[in-house]
């Protein structure tokens, strides 16, 4: 089996269009979504609609927690709470409940997939560094783990201690846990504008972070013909 994982399209259809296209080229016969299907930018329905068609083992994201429920937005960055605020009125409440109903976290074949962490999914806390690695590999109970919620992609691995870096492509040996971010479709934060996600071809025990470059600029038009916030649009094309 030959697995494409997807996280944070965050309502970007030019990015998510894209990573779908190369999906179908690289022969992918699976796939599997980490969440933050909305939030951000402009295509918050279409993006849904899609991945609810493709139906797919798909996790809840924070932003599709927010986008689902009427609660209030405190602490939010304004940014933030505007994109959630103008997302949830472009959904009905069908696509509501189905967001509300995703799980936190999902085994999938021999695979383990969530958004944030796995030792607090509902608390959406983010892992850049080991030492909150650590916290999830002990609730792990599979060799790999994927996650988004950072929108920077980096493995880390687990033996007899915890590394972690940046990667392109490397091998799932016997004996070690992984637990590996899988960037962001839709609003990358790594300083790489380019589209991201992951291929794991179980066959060859190998995960694959593929980059790939969309019509930012078709993006940043529909951001800015919402009304969303011009921050939202700015950021795509530096991939902060």
């Amino acid at each position: 089996m030959k697995y494409a994982i997807i996280a944070d399209i965050h309502a970007n259809l030019e990015a998510f269009q894209v990573v779908l296209d190369d999906i179908e080229k690289q022969k992918c016969t699976h796939v599997a979504c980490l969440g933050d299907v909305v939030g951000y930018n402009a295509n918050p329905k279409e993006c849904l609609d899609t991945v609810r068609a493709m139906n797919i083992p798909c996790v809840k994201g924070n932003h599709d927690e927010y986008c689902s429920s009427d609660e209030a937005l405190e602490g939010f960055n304004p940014h933030a709470a505007e994109a959630v605020n103008w997302t949830r009125r472009q959904l009905n409440a069908e696509d509501k409940k189905w967001l509300g109903d995703l799980k936190y976290v999902r085994l999938v074949s021999s695979f383990t997939i969530v958004h944030s962490t796995l030792d607090g999914p509902q608390r959406w806390g983010y892992v850049f560094e080991k030492l909150a690695a650590a916290a999830s590999f002990t609730y792990q109970n599979t060799p790999v783990c994927f996650f988004g919620h950072t929108h920077v992609p980096v493995a880390f691995i687990r033996d007899n201690m915890i590394r972690g870096g940046t990667y392109s492509k490397f091998k799932v040996e016997p004996g070690r846990k992984y637990f590996v971010n899988v960037g962001a479709v839709g609003q990358p934060r790594d300083g790489n504008p380019k589209a991201a996600y992951v291929i794991y071809d179980m066959g060859e025990s190998s995960i694959e972070l593929r980059r790939l470059d969309y019509d930012i600029a078709a993006a940043q038009k529909k951001i800015l013909a919402a009304g969303l916030p011009a921050r939202l649009a700015e950021r795509l094309a530096v991939g902060k």
